[in-house]
C-alpha cells in the first residue's frame, strides 16, 4: 500500500483537511522507539537534529549508553523498565548528552506500544526543554498582556469574523467576549465609515503591510447618547511557515482627547466668531441694520434660526418700567436662518410689532434681565416659545429641539432679546453657548443704544431742520419753482443746508441757498437763526451784497461758524436776476435756447470771516429758462474732481423742459451715492 492511499478523498466525501499547524515545526518535536533490551529501533530525522545522531549512528544502539551520563543510568533504566511492565506512561525533563558532549535537558513524553506479536516498545516523544519553557513563557505572557492590556485587542480569522477579544475590548465597545466570537467586524464596530475600514484591512490581510493609528469616530451601543473616538491599527498573523492565520486589531480609546481637541477647536472658533463680530456688528449707526449684522454673524455658528427683538419702547427712548410680569410689545429688527425652514413663518417678520404674555419666555428674559435656556424642547416647551398655537406647530415642523434667549443689555438697560433656535444643529444649547450668546448680545446691544440714541437726536435735529425750512408755493410771480432737502445718507447726520423763497414788493422773489459748516442741532439752530436774519433783511428791500453783508456781521458774533451763502433776487418785469455770492457753489443756468452752463460769478469770501466786501452781478432769465442753486453735498465726493462733478450735473440738465419736480429727483438720484456724507438743499426756479 503506498502513502497516497492514506490520502482522504476530499471529492468523494466532502472533507475538505485543514492545512497544518507550524507549532510542531517551531518545537521541532522528535520521536524514537526503544525495544525490550533497550536498543533505538526508529528514530526519526528531528530526533538527529535534537541529539546530533545520525540514524545509521543511532539505530540498533542502546540508547542508555548513547545518551545517557553515567550517574543518571540507574534512575533511566528504573523508568525504562516501569514504563515497559506497567504501561504507566511518563513526562518529565531529563539531562542527556549530546554527540557534541554537552548536556542538554530535554523534555520526555514515554509511553509504551504493542505490536501485533505482543512485543512491547517504548516510544519517546522528546522536545528541547529550553525552547519549551520560552514558549511556554512567551504563551504566558502574550496571554498576560492580551488580558491586561488597556488597549483594545482582537484576532480575527481571514474572513474577519471575531476569535478572540480582551477584556479592554469588552469596556470599549461594550459587548461581553463571548458575544464577539463568530460575528463580523461591522456588527460591533458602530462606525460610519465601516466599509472602507473592511475594504483596508483585507487588504493588509493581502499585502501584510500594517494599517496603524487610524482615526475614527462614532457612537458605541454602550453609549449611544455621545460621541467617542478610537485609534485602530491592524496587523496580519502568520505562522512560521507564512500562512496567513488572520488579523490582529488594536482599539486605543482617544475619546479623551478627541474631546479635548473638539473643545479647543470649539474655543478657537467662538474666539473668532466674537473677533468678528468686533468687526461686523456696529457698522453703521442704523439700529435695523445693527440687529441684521447680530442675526447675521449667529447663523449658523451658534444656531439655526435667529431673531433680534426690541422693546418698542427702547426703541422710542423711553426707559422701561421696572420688570414685572405683564405683556410686553416688541418691534422685531431682524431675521435669519441657515437654509429654507417653516420656521421663519412662525417668527414675527422684521419691522412689525408683537405683543407677548408674560408667560412667554422672551418675555420672561427680557423682565429677568438672564438668559433663558431650553436645552431640549418639549410639546409643554413650544407654546412658551411661539407668539400662538399655529406657529408652535410650525416650530414642531421644523425639528425645533433646543432653544436659548438671552437680553441685549446696554448700561443696564435691558433693550430686547436675541433669540435663538436649533433645528438641524443635532447639539442641543449648553453654558458655553449661553455665555457666546451673551457676550454677542452684549456687544451688539452697545451698538444697537448708541444707534436708537442718535436716530433719536438725528431726528430731533431734522425735525428742527425741516420745521426751518420754508413751505413755499410752487408758483411765485413770474417763477415756477421746486426744492429738496436731503440728509447726509452715509453718515445719517443732518446738516446746516438750507434754500427759501422770499416773496419781495413788485413781484420780486429773492431765492437764497446756503450751507452752515458742520452737523447736527447746532447746525440746524444756526442755519435757523441765519435764514430768519436773511428774510430780515430782504424785508428791507437792500440789495443781495448788502444782505450778504449783513449776515457776515450776524455770523462773526457766532462761535467758529462758517457759512456760505447766494442771494439771488428775481424781477419778472425785466427778466433780470441780481445776484451775490459768499463763497458758494455757482448757479447753473440752462434754457431752450442756450445750454447749460454755470454763472461765472465773484466767488466772493464765506460768512463769518468778516470785513469782506461783496458783488452783485447780474443774469438774464427768459422765459423757459432754469436757473438751479444747489449746497455743495450734491457734487462734491471724497473721489471725483470737482470739476467732473460740475460738468456732470450740467449733463443732467440737457432737457429744460422736463417737469421740475423731475428734474429735482434726476439731480438727487444721478449725482449723490450712498456713501456721500453731506446733506444736499437744491432749489431751482425756472421763468414764465
Amino acid at each position: 500500500m503506498t502513502a497516497e492511499s492514506f490520502q482522504p478523498d476530499s471529492d468523494s466525501d466532502g472533507f475538505e483537511p485543514p492545512p497544518p499547524t507550524g507549532l510542531l515545526d517551531v518545537l521541532s518535536v522528535s520521536a524514537m522507539v526503544i525495544d525490550a533490551d533497550g536498543r533505538i529501533v526508529f528514530w526519526t530525522p528531528q530526533a538527529e537534529e535534537l541529539f546530533g545522531y545520525s540514524a545509521q549512528e543511532a539505530l540498533g544502539k542502546y540508547a542508555a549508553r548513547l545518551f545517557i551520563q553515567p550517574e543518571h543510568l540507574k534512575a533511566v533504566v528504573r523508568l525504562f523498565t516501569e514504563v515497559l511492565e506497567t504501561g504507566r506512561s511518563w513526562a518529565g525533563a531529563f539531562p542527556i548528552r549530546h554527540k557534541d558532549g554537552s548536556t542538554r535537558v530535554m523534555e520526555f513524553r514515554n509511553m509504551r506500544l504493542q505490536d501485533d506479536l505482543g512485543d512491547v516498545y517504548a516510544l519517546g516523544i522528546v522536545a528541547d526543554h529550553n525552547l519549551l519553557q520560552r514558549v511556554e513563557t512567551d504563551l504566558a505572557l502574550c496571554e498576560r498582556l492580551i488580558e491586561q492590556s488597556p488597549i483594545g485587542l482582537a484576532l480575527l480569522d481571514p474572513d474577519l469574523h471575531y476569535l478572540l477579544v480582551n477584556p479592554a475590548l469588552e469596556r470599549i465597545d461594550g459587548i461581553p467576549a463571548e458575544d464577539h466570537v463568530g460575528r463580523g467586524l461591522r456588527e460591533t464596530l458602530p462606525l460610519p465609515d465601516i466599509d472602507s475600514i473592511e475594504g483596508a484591512l483585507r487588504q493588509v490581510l493581502t499585502t501584510g503591510t500594517p494599517l496603524l493609528d487610524q482615526y475614527h469616530v462614532g457612537r458605541p451601543p454602550a453609549d449611544p447618547e455621545h460621541e467617542h473616538a478610537w485609534s485602530l491599527s491592524f496587523y496580519r498573523l502568520e505562522d512560521p511557515g507564512g500562512r496567513v492565520l488572520g488579523a490582529a486589531a488594536s482599539v486605543v480609546d482617544v475619546t479623551e482627547r478627541h474631546r479635548a481637541a473638539a473643545e479647543a477647536d470649539r474655543a478657537r472658533r467662538r474666539l473668532a466668531l466674537i473677533a468678528d463680530a468686533s468687526v461686523r456688528v456696529g457698522t453703521t449707526l442704523e439700529v435695523e441694520q445693527t440687529a441684521r449684522e447680530l442675526a447675521e454673524i449667529a447663523v449658523p455658528q451658534l444656531a439655526d434660526v435667529v431673531a433680534v427683538d426690541v422693546l418698542d419702547s427702547a426703541l422710542a427712548c423711553r426707559r422701561s418700567r421696572r420688570p414685572d410680569d405683564g405683556p410686553e410689545l416688541f418691534r422685531a429688527l431682524a431675521l435669519k436662518a441657515a437654509q429654507p425652514t417653516v420656521a421663519l413663518r412662525a417668527a414675527d417678520p422684521p419691522g412689525g410689532l408683537a405683543a407677548y404674555d408674560g408667560d412667554r419666555l422672551v418675555t420672561l428674559c427680557v423682565h429677568t434681565g438672564r438668559p433663558v435656556l431650553v436645552r431640549h424642547v418639549g410639546d409643554r416647551d413650544l407654546p412658551r416659545i411661539a407668539r400662538d398655537a399655529e406657529a408652535g406647530s410650525l416650530l414642531a415642523r421644523a425639528g425645533v429641539h433646543s432653544y436659548l434667549a438671552v437680553p441685549l443689555i446696554s448700561h443696564g438697560e435691558v433693550l430686547g432679546a436675541l433669540d435663538l433656535k436649533r433645528t438641524t444643529n443635532p447639539l442641543p444649547f449648553d453654558e458655553d453657548d449661553v455665555v457666546l450668546a451673551s457676550e454677542l448680545a452684549g456687544r451688539a446691544a452697545v451698538a444697537i443704544d448708541n444707534a436708537r440714541w442718535f436716530q433719536s437726536v438725528r431726528n430731533t435735529a431734522l425735525t428742527l431742520q425741516r420745521s426751518l425750512l420754508p413751505d413755499h408755493p410752487p408758483r411765485h410771480a413770474g417763477l415756477e419753482l421746486a426744492s429738496r432737502y436731503q440728509p447726509a445718507q452715509a453718515t445719517s447726520e443732518v446738516g446746516g443746508d438750507w434754500y427759501d423763497v422770499i416773496p419781495l414788493s413788485d413781484d420780486r422773489t429773492a431765492l437764497v441757498v446756503g450751507d452752515v459748516m458742520g452737523n447736527g442741532i447746532d447746525a440746524a439752530a444756526t442755519m435757523g437763526r441765519l435764514r430768519t436774519a436773511t428774510c430780515a433783511y430782504a424785508d428791507l428791500d437792500l440789495a443781495p451784497e448788502a444782505v450778504l453783508q449783513h449776515l457776515d456781521k450776524i455770523t462773526c458774533d457766532l462761535e467758529h461758524y462758517i457759512v456760505t451763502c447766494l442771494y439771488a433776487v428775481y424781477d419778472p418785469r425785466t427778466r433780470l436776476c441780481h445776484i451775490a455770492n459768499a463763497g458758494h457753489m455757482p448757479p447753473a443756468l440752462v434754457g431752450p435756447e442756450h445750454p447749460a452752463e454755470l454763472l461765472d460769478l465773484p466767488s466772493g469770501a464765506p460768512l463769518g470771516v468778516g470785513g469782506i466786501s461783496f458783488e452783485t452781478t447780474t443774469a438774464r432769465l427768459d422765459p423757459g429758462d432754469l436757473l438751479v442753486l444747489y449746497t455743495d453735498g450734491l457734487v462734491e465726493t471724497r473721489h471725483h474732481p470737482i470739476d467732473d462733478r460740475l460738468d456732470a450735473l450740467l449733463g443732467f440738465l440737457d432737457e429744460p423742459h422736463r417737469p421740475l419736480e423731475e428734474t429735482c429727483d434726476l439731480l438727487l438720484y444721478g449725482l449723490r451715492h450712498p456713501d456721500d456724507h453731506d446733506d444736499v438743499a437744491l432749489l431751482i426756479a425756472r421763468a414764465v
